[in-house]
């Protein structure tokens, strides 16, 4: 298959994840299963990515010139992507069960999810914050068992 093929399918596996993730009820827990699955098959990809291009990547992790050469792989590129994708899914799912055990509503779950989807660890303060707050406020528990 093309990168480009392996591109759109890796991120279409993440999307689908992402929306169960902010779209279905807290009291439904097979999201965290799907986003689970939809990171590990992902995971997988970037997997065999880092297989089949580090050899041909020229650059290291020592300057950011060095990563920039990396990149220019577009295997290596890929997989970079694919590691954002998974590891993004990975805290989003976290914050989710993290916010099912604690009984946080799913209104204010859900501006932590979209961050965290769109830019990473900006989401995963909000998240905290968000959490910080709702166990400051004294806010009715909704926890699911």
């Amino acid at each position: 298959m093309e990168l480009e093929t392996w591109f759109s399918l890796a991120g279409t596996v993440a999307g689908a994840a992402w929306v169960a993730l902010i779209l279905v009820p807290m009291r439904f827990e097979w999201p965290r299963r799907l986003a689970w699955g939809a990171a590990g098959a992902n995971a997988l990809l970037y997997s065999g990515l880092i297989l089949g291009f580090w050899s041909s990547g020229k650059g290291d992790f020592s300057s950011l010139a060095g990563v920039a050469s990396l990149f220019a792989t577009p295997g290596l590129l890929l997989a970079g992507w694919v590691h954002y994708l998974v590891f993004d899914l990975l805290v989003g799912t976290w914050e989710r069960g993290e916010a099912r055990r604690l009984g946080m509503p799913q209104w204010m779950l859900v501006p932590a999810l979209v961050m965290t989807f769109l830019l990473g660890p900006i989401g995963w303060l909000l998240f905290l914050m968000l959490r910080w707050y709702r166990s400051r406020a004294g806010f009715p528990s909704t926890a699911h068992p």
